[in-house]
């Protein structure tokens, strides 16, 4: 079957022609002279209908037809198969049709794609948050058990106390970090770009984990002219900086240094940050931004394996990129390029 190249006219619209065509022939009846002529008008009109009759009969059949080639066209769709008969070079408006049923199967079957991603994204989310939440859930059970049952001297009572509080900030660190996880994924974060000194951004950084690395003895030092600027948010920024500093104060044994450097590179500003920690094996360069994930050296320290992962987000959000180099035993660099 092929299909109709231009408009058709509907087949009651036809009927309805035909209808009016005998009615004025009764009308003009009595006003046409001789029985024969009469006769010819006649059966030219009854000819006429009929025609009318065949071809409205006809756009009906191919209106069906058509349906029916439609419909099946969807089940092949809706089946997994391919369209039978699909032309697609073919300048008719039934290929036209096709190739939008084709466009819009494409569509619904990239978003049942995405979705069954994200489910299977908030599957292993639930698994990690609980795997996450239940060490420090389990250690307040049992030291408010000890408290409840049990006279405790005040000293003990007091180190009780100091363990519940830190496994109480582990799981608001938890909950904080995987509400800025969330908020990265889903897009819900709102960026306020504009062309900033890093020098701020830098310093507000670096102070959120002074306190951290003084107690380590850590020393951090700081290279950055304060007339350096690049296009970036200083609220976001900071926190990616902060999370890249905050695993390096954590894997950097007492006495060692952290050393931040920024210079201009090519079409980005380069912030470098090194530290002289345990360092990270070539061949896991990638896995360390992967999300939850901790190496088997880090699994004596504390940490979700979230802190690169998010720095690593925000980066990328604000069109920049982070990469690493690093020795194991020596150090590591972090370096992070964001747009001029």
């Amino acid at each position: 079957m092929r299909a109709l190249k231009s408009k058709s006219i509907p087949a009651d619209y036809l009927l309805f022609c035909g209808a009016l065509l005998l009615i004025f022939l009764g009308v003009m009846w009595e006003y046409i002279p001789g029985i024969w002529v009469r006769i010819l008008v006649l059966a030219c009109g009854i000819f006429m209908l009929f025609l009318v009759i065949c071809w409205s009969g006809r756009m009906k059949k191919r209106e069906s037809d058509i349906a029916g080639r439609l419909c099946g066209d969807i089940d092949a769709l809706m089946d997994g198969r391919e369209i039978p008969d699909y032309h697609p070079y073919e300048e008719t408006g039934i290929s036209r049709v096709q190739g939008k049923l084709l466009q819009y199967d494409d569509i619904m079957r990239e978003s049942q794609s995405r979705s069954d991603q994200d489910k299977q994204t908030i599957q292993e989310l639930v698994s990690h948050i609980s795997h996450q939440v239940r060490t420090p859930v389990a250690n307040l059970r049992m030291f408010t058990d000890i408290l409840q049952r049990r006279e405790l001297p005040g000293e003990k009572r007091t180190q009780f106390l100091s363990v519940m509080t830190s496994q109480v900030d582990k799981l608001d660190f938890l909950m904080q970090s995987l509400v800025k996880m969330s908020r990265l994924e889903t897009g819900t974060f709102t960026l306020h770009m504009g062309t900033n000194g890093l020098y701020d951004t830098i310093a507000k950084a670096v102070s959120g984990i002074w306190a951290k690395a003084e107690r380590k003895n850590i020393g951090i030092t700081v290279e950055c002219d304060s007339r350096i600027a690049a296009e970036h948010d200083p609220r976001w920024t900071a926190e990616a900086l902060e999370n890249i500093l905050d695993n390096g104060v954590k894997y950097t044994p007492r006495g060692g240094s952290i050393h931040i450097h920024v210079r201009p590179w090519q079409f980005y500003m380069r912030i470098d940050i090194s530290d002289t920690g345990m360092g990270i094996a070539r061949e896991h360069y990638n896995d360390v931004f992967r999300r939850f994930y901790r190496g088997q050296a880090a699994a004596a320290q504390e940490g979700v394996g979230l802190g690169l992962y998010l720095a690593r987000g925000i980066i990328t959000a604000q069109k920049g990129y982070i990469s690493v180099k690093s020795s194991v035993g020596e150090g590591s660099t972090f370096s992070v390029f964001l747009p001029e």
